[in-house]
């Protein structure tokens, strides 16, 4: 079973707000593509519904690393 997943996104005048609810395939393609970052707000029922950092969520920061090897260097 896979679980629905939010972020916090930037809005009109930076303001955030929840984006989703979105598949895991669409959080890791949008983790590739650099719209989810480390610092990123997550949720979903694998967080136990509590927003936390995408770097919390180790499947999820394997997958940034894998995505962005430079990342890991500059200490990001």
């Amino acid at each position: 079973m896979t679980a629905d997943w939010f972020y916090m996104g930037t809005g009109w005048l930076r303001k955030s707000r929840r984006v989703g609810p979105i598949s895991e395939a669409d959080l890791l393609h949008r983790i590739d593509k650099g719209q989810i970052e480390p610092d990123t707000l997550v949720q979903s029922s694998k967080t136990r519904g509590k927003w936390v950092k995408m770097e919390k969520v180790g499947p999820a920061m394997k997958r940034w690393l894998a995505a962005h090897p430079d990342a890991e260097q500059a200490g990001e």
